[in-house]
């Protein structure tokens, strides 16, 4: 199974200095080419002993402070991220022939953004984060489903949801990231940046 890259070539004269407005260029692109959910991202974490671990999450919000996403704490990548506080990000745009890797520290956002963004969920999203002891084991769907029921019946679609205690953002600094392009013959162009103090050191990479 191989695929053959035709896009266009992507050269230093077309990147922005500064790589969080270069992915707010790609992003914006990815919107645009109809592909499903373009802020679909792996994120890889790994605990104390440097074991790794990856998931596809959404990526919900970013700007010149990082990337953020949710999720429960109690999970397996929220103890992970809570013993080894760093993160990497990929977007793995195939319909484009792009792929973008942020890497860098983790925090977890100020509760009060936490809130903001869990108000602005679909009410099922919000008992489902209740709902699910995300990671833990479980006995079945049924038990699943019957924790939502009970929790649908406590918070009709009238009453507030509570943000759960156990669940909010993390936000990813970014200290490198690196811009792909498929090319043909495997000759791809890759773009890596990496930050020096207030600014940003950027070279091309072999494919």
């Amino acid at each position: 199974m191989r695929a053959h890259y035709r896009e266009a070539g992507l050269n230093e004269s077309e990147l922005s200095d500064d790589p969080y407005e270069q992915f707010a260029r790609w992003f914006a692109d990815a919107a645009r080419s109809g592909m499903m959910e373009p802020n679909a991202m792996i994120v890889s974490t790994a605990d104390r002993a440097g074991r790794p671990s990856s998931r596809t999450v959404l990526l919900k919000s970013y700007d010149h402070c990082g990337f953020v996403f949710y999720t429960n704490y109690e999970s397996r990548k929220g103890r992970e991220l809570a013993a080894n506080p760093y993160a990497s990000l990929l977007f793995p745009w195939h319909g484009i022939a792009r792929q973008v890797i942020i890497g860098g520290p983790v925090s977890r956002v100020g509760r009060d953004e936490t809130v903001a963004y869990f108000r602005s969920r679909p009410h099922g999203s919000q008992l489902g984060a209740w709902a699910s002891e995300q990671s833990a084991p479980i006995g079945s769907r049924v038990e699943l489903e019957r924790r939502y029921e009970e929790l649908a019946a406590r918070y009709p679609e009238s009453e507030a949801v509570p943000a759960p205690p156990f669940w909010g953002g993390f936000r990813v600094e970014a200290e490198t990231a690196e811009f792909w392009q498929g090319r043909e013959n495997r000759l791809h162009d890759r773009f890596h940046y990496t930050r020096k103090g207030d600014a940003w050191a950027m070279q091309r990479l072999c494919p």
